[in-house]
């Protein structure tokens, strides 16, 4: 996950962590800075920038997704928006069309929202400090402390998931992060850590080491021990069992539903899509029309189509939380038949919608 915020107090607690300062580990950021300038990762296009626009689309794309799948999003969406002004004029359809595959879809309709009020309240130009950015639609604390250092060489702390993995570790912080006051201690040994000097240089190099150990080096299985720049003063290294740690308790609960997709194709080829409510899944998107189960999908058809129905093979969906059962049901239906808020589309037309991967691939194969 690429974003997390300090939390709120929560009404019960884990056993209280230590203070900040108390194991911050001597020469910490200069190992960071050194070992990011010659072995980080930079030559990624929205890197070697201080252009905010730039660094913040990258930052929101890759919230919980993974660079290789960035790339491409990434040089069609400056294409297509070369500066916050052109994204905030855009209509959302066109945001979210170019988004389509990427996931995550809140985080194109926060994008928007966010360029837009850059350009309402900041006349265009994105605010300098953290605090400000963190105002901002779909910014959290650690994507306006990415955004600030990155930039504008802000003294601020970053603590995404992969900074929670490298900064547990090398602190041997093994308090329960489930728990809100640990996580907030968390961040008090991040602010600590921060370099505090030649500024400037140091908090873009510093943030974007953090950031390439967690990703490259420090990793959640099999951590490469032996070409980390911060191994000596590692503690989870000295103990011998750096996988212990970041230690969070709760498990996240997975739940599965089952959707029933109607693929109503008219004689000409056309196919029948309507936009997702919002909110929901898929919101403000275009799709197939959903329903909960088979019956309610042939209650919306005339009664010559239901006499027609094919079953295409089922097939699953993963979401961050959920699974989804998606059971695709085609149906040819006569000329003149509306099922209400939605529209045909020609073979010609729908590919440039925003549309849900799954239905985008099933539409493709089909």
């Amino acid at each position: 996950m690429r974003d997390a915020s300090p939390p709120g107090r929560p009404k019960g607690e884990h056993r209280k962590a230590e203070p900040a300062g108390s194991c911050v580990p001597a020469g910490f950021a200069g190992r960071v800075v050194r070992w990011q300038r010659t072995h980080g990762r930079n030559e990624l296009p929205w890197q070697n920038t201080r252009d905010p626009y730039r660094v913040w689309l990258s930052e929101i794309m890759l919230q919980q997704t993974q660079v290789a799948a960035v790339l491409g999003y990434y040089e069609r969406f400056l294409a297509r928006f070369p500066d916050v002004a052109a994204l905030a004029a855009a209509p959302l359809d066109d945001v979210l069309a170019l988004w389509s595959g990427l996931g995550y879809y809140s985080r194109a309709r926060h994008l928007h929202r966010c360029a837009q009020e850059v350009v309402q309240r900041f006349g265009g130009a994105f605010p300098r400090t953290a605090p400000e950015l963190q105002s901002l639609p779909g910014i959290g604390a650690s994507t306006a402390a990415a955004i600030s250092s990155f930039c504008f060489g802000e003294r601020a702390a970053i603590l995404d998931g992969n900074v929670k993995r490298v900064l547990t570790r090398v602190l041997g912080f093994g308090e329960d992060l489930s728990f809100a006051a640990n996580e907030r201690t968390l961040w008090e040994h991040a602010r600590a850590l921060l370099p505090a000097r030649e500024l400037a240089e140091n908090m873009p190099r510093y943030t974007q080491g953090l950031m390439d150990l967690g990703a490259t080096v420090c990793l959640p299985r099999n951590p490469s021990c032996l070409l980390c720049p911060v191994q000596p003063q590692c503690a989870a290294a000295r103990e011998g069992r750096p996988e212990a740690y970041p230690v969070k308790t709760r498990k996240l609960r997975r739940s599965a539903e089952s959707l029933w997709l109607l693929h109503a194709r008219s004689r000409e080829g056309a196919v029948w899509l309507q936009k997702r409510p919002t909110p929901g899944v898929w919101a403000g998107l275009y799709c197939l029309p959903v329903f909960a189960s088979r019956a309610a999908l042939e209650q919306a058809l005339p009664p010559s189509a239901r006499r027609q129905l094919q079953e295409v093979e089922p097939f699953v969906h993963v979401l961050t939380h959920k699974d989804l059962h998606l059971h695709p049901v085609q149906a040819m239906v006569p000329a003149g038949w509306d099922a209400g808020e939605g529209g045909w589309f020609g073979a010609g037309e729908w590919p440039a919608l925003g549309l849900p991967a799954p239905v985008r691939k099933f539409l493709e194969r089909t």
